[in-house]
């Protein structure tokens, strides 16, 4: 239903000169279950009755290589079912590059519950410059607006 939407703001960032990084390939799975049928798919050919639940090890290597090469990244959203072994790769990768970013000398954001929770889960939230649970006022914040519990303190 934002397929729309999702075509739109591709087609602005590249008039604008911009890239907007997805998936080459993703882990799918049969259904919604640890033990759940899986396999890695390109992205635009998830078959019927199948569902994405992480990235491929494709799209994790190309998401992981920008993230070494940036000096400033914001993280909001786990890449797949972390909670499930089985899907917890392509999120895993993220928050590896994070540290390794972070060790490099660049400022990395956790902004998030699921994304806290992720980092949390791998031991990795003291590898980062900040852990966030707050990942739409995170966002907000970043986006310029004012946060109702901050303008509620300024006197």
């Amino acid at each position: 239903d934002r397929i729309e939407m999702a075509r739109s703001l591709l087609k602005e960032a590249s008039q604008k000169g911009k890239t907007i990084m997805l998936p080459d390939d993703v882990v799918v799975a049969d259904r919604f279950a640890a033990d759940a049928q899986s396999k890695v798919t390109s992205a635009d050919t998830i078959p019927d009755g199948w569902m994405g639940l992480d990235i491929g090890p494709t799209a994790r290597k190309k998401f992981a290589d920008a993230i070494r090469d940036a000096r400033t990244v914001v993280w909001n959203g786990p890449m797949g079912v972390f909670e499930m072994e089985a899907f917890a790769a392509g999120t895993r990768a993220i928050a590896d590059a994070l540290v390794e970013a972070t060790t490099s000398g660049a400022t990395t954001i956790v902004g998030g519950g699921d994304s806290a929770a992720a980092i949390a889960q791998f031991g990795l939230e003291n590898e980062v410059s900040h852990v966030s649970t707050g990942g739409g006022a995170s966002l907000e914040f970043l986006e310029g607006k004012t946060l109702p519990g901050v303008a509620a303190l300024e006197v």
